[in-house]
């Protein structure tokens, strides 16, 4: 008979999971994925997930929440600070997110689910968008931007998304660390520099 789980027993097992599934489902893709790969690479039997997981999507979708969940974390720790302390942090932190986490960052992003199926994931990934429109709404009232805050932070996030999905793929020039020395041309973090100037500028109220 099967032992009566824990919510701790079960708690670890979902997090072992989690970080099994998010690199299987990030190099081999949501079709390249069997429940019976991610026991054996968990080290336990093929029947062993199906006791906490319903399928193999539902592996998915919490793999994905996890992700929104720390990213939205990650970037509602800047939005708390002024921006005149650092009117980049918030993309600085977004950026940061993507190039340290690139496997969840893809996941996050490349996939589509059923928010009615995944009521979890759904709430983590409104998480991420609701911090950024109420952060922008924030800097509207405060008169430091200009513009409907949503339509703002829509602007930021389809920016940040480009420049990001580039450097992962290494369409970008190279980072400044791996420029060769006496190299005049642009780096990665130039043309980063360059992006935030512009998002930033274009939504100031116009002077004059």
């Amino acid at each position: 008979m099967p032992k009566t789980l824990t919510s701790d027993d079960i708690q670890q097992f979902r997090e072992a999971m989690r970080r099994v599934a998010e690199n299987a489902f990030a190099t081999r893709g949501a079709e390249g994925v069997t429940m019976r790969e991610l026991a054996k690479e968990l080290g336990c039997s093929a029947m062993t997930p199906y006791r906490y997981f319903r399928d193999k999507d539902e592996i998915l979708a919490m793999v994905r929440a996890a992700a929104f969940n720390r990213f939205a974390a990650r970037l509602e720790a800047v939005a708390k600070q002024p921006p005149s302390t650092d009117r980049y942090a918030l993309s600085d932190a977004y950026v940061a997110f993507a190039l340290d986490e690139p496997h969840a960052y893809r996941l996050m992003f490349d996939l589509a689910q059923r928010d009615e199926a995944y009521p979890e994931l759904a709430a983590a990934s409104q998480r991420a968008w609701q911090m950024l429109g109420a952060h922008f709404e924030k800097l509207v009232a405060a008169g430091i931007l200009e513009g409907d805050p949503y339509l703002i932070g829509y602007a930021y996030w389809a920016s940040l998304h480009g420049f990001t999905m580039l450097a992962l793929a290494n369409q970008l020039p190279l980072p400044q660390a791996q420029r060769p020395a006496g190299s005049s041309a642009p780096t990665r973090e130039d043309v980063f520099a360059q992006i935030r100037r512009m998002l930033w500028r274009g939504a100031q109220p116009q002077r004059g």
